[in-house]
């Protein structure tokens, strides 16, 4: 079993969903994490919640990055070193779904999606790879069933976790020789905000973020000798009607 402790963790996307509760997760396993968003605001108001419910088992720090920037990537990868010292574990969760046929899918839908989802992974693990090399650290992204399964009005997006899903297993290859360990996670129906939706009691049924929290702790304190490099997530049960 691996030793978590005083490791440290950067999160895209860690401002809500899935990243704020990976965050969560590593904190209470005393990994010092840094979260990044879009807005500094919004980056700051999940700082200040971490910190309230973590109650000083690790550090936690806020990034304004954009994903889609590859400066942005690599000023937030200093950031973090300046502050912790290293980089442990990279999270590249940052992502968002637009979903309509493709005659009525805009040409900015399209480019979003994929800067964001995919591009923005590469650009994470680009900007972090040095880092990570010398810790012999970990690389998890987060694709979705979307990516390997199609389904009308997911041209964008299954595209784009199709491509995530891919180039993580790539790059797993790449990088097994530096010792670096890469996992893609690939969760079904979770409860959070995406594509606007806002979390309620009828969605008991679906994954929730804890549950994506609790499973990158595992692999994490996984034996090194053994990698699960695709993960696909599913609730185990199906929604009520």
């Amino acid at each position: 079993m691996q030793f978590l402790e005083n490791k440290v963790a950067l999160i895209t996307g860690g401002s809500k969903g899935i990243g704020f509760g990976i965050a969560e997760a590593l904190m209470w396993q005393g990994i010092h994490v840094a979260i990044t968003s879009r807005t500094k605001e919004s980056v700051n108001e999940a700082v200040n919640k971490l910190k309230e419910l973590c109650k000083g088992k690790a550090q936690v720090i806020g990034i304004k990055a954009d994903v889609k920037n590859y400066k942005s990537q690599e000023n937030a990868v200093k950031e973090v070193v300046e502050k912790f010292g290293k980089l442990d574990i990279l999270v590249a969760n940052a992502g968002l779904g637009y979903f309509a046929p493709i005659d009525e899918l805009t040409l900015d839908q399209w480019n979003e999606t994929i800067d964001t989802n995919l591009t923005g992974v590469f650009y994470s693990i680009k900007a972090s790879v040095e880092e990570l090399k010398k810790t012999k650290g970990y690389v998890i992204t987060i694709s979705s069933l979307a990516g390997a399964n199609f389904f009308a009005g997911g041209a964008a997006y299954n595209a784009s976790k199709f491509g995530v899903t891919g180039f993580s297993q790539a790059v797993m290859l790449d990088l097994r020789k530096y010792e670096i360990k890469v996992t893609t996670i690939m969760p079904g129906s979770v409860a959070t905000h995406f594509n606007n939706h806002v979390p309620n009691g009828n969605d008991d049924w679906k994954i929730q973020k804890e549950d994506i929290g609790s499973m990158v702790v595992d692999l994490l304190r996984m034996n090194p000798r053994t990698l699960p490099s695709k993960i696909e997530v599913r609730p185990s049960i199906p929604p009520s009607n």
